[in-house]
């Protein structure tokens, strides 16, 4: 695995449009852990493939204190919302 570079605001790359993944493949595979690894060590606790200057949709999160929860998120999607 491989930690990776995060870009900062106000990084003109962070505005890029996320296209959506067609396959998920080996390196789509290799992305996600190597996500993983670079949220883990920045500290933080979600990690956006925009954020590491590959602008798919797919994110990374572990909210838990143990780091010991990854969830995956590839095109996600809002199909609900409430409040203001």
């Amino acid at each position: 695995m491989t930690k990776l570079a995060i870009l900062n605001y106000p990084d003109p790359r962070l505005h890029k449009v996320a296209k959506p993944v067609q396959e998920v493949n080996a390196d789509i595979r290799r992305l996600v852990e190597d996500m993983a690894e670079t949220m883990y060590s920045a500290p933080g606790i979600g990690l956006a493939a925009t954020q590491v200057d590959r602008h798919i949709q797919l994110i990374v999160i572990d909210v838990t204190k143990e780091q010991n929860d990854l969830q995956v998120f590839i095109n996600p999607r809002i199909i609900q919302s409430s409040g203001t």
